[in-house]
């Protein structure tokens, strides 16, 4: 009883859709093309927002490989100043040994 049940259902849909009017079809096709500028909208809308935020991971890559390589470049300068005094140190100390060694 179920499936001849089912099975007339199924063709008054049938019957019923085939039966639509034009200005139903008209407002279905309209509705499918709202659907599918959504949908353009929304990917286009989605593509701008990565692409933005790709650009805002690379600008601050570019910034921090920037003060990287300030902060490497200091650092080099620093261990120079640093070995040029301890160069500068280690001869005073040595003339200082060598004259004391001529007094006596």
């Amino acid at each position: 009883m179920r499936i001849y049940f089912l099975a007339a259902v199924a063709m008054v849909s049938a019957v019923g859709l085939s039966a639509c009017s034009e200005k139903t079809q008209d407002n279905v096709e309209n509705a499918g093309s709202s659907i599918g500028n959504d949908l353009d909208h929304a990917i286009d809308h989605a593509g701008s927002r990565i692409d933005n935020g790709l650009d805002a991971a690379g600008r601050s890559i570019d910034e921090h490989a920037d003060r990287i390589g300030a902060a490497a470049d200091n650092a080099a300068s620093d261990a120079a100043r640093e070995a040029g005094e301890a160069k500068r140190k280690a001869g005073a100390e040595l003339e200082k040994a060598g004259n004391e060694l001529k007094k006596e």
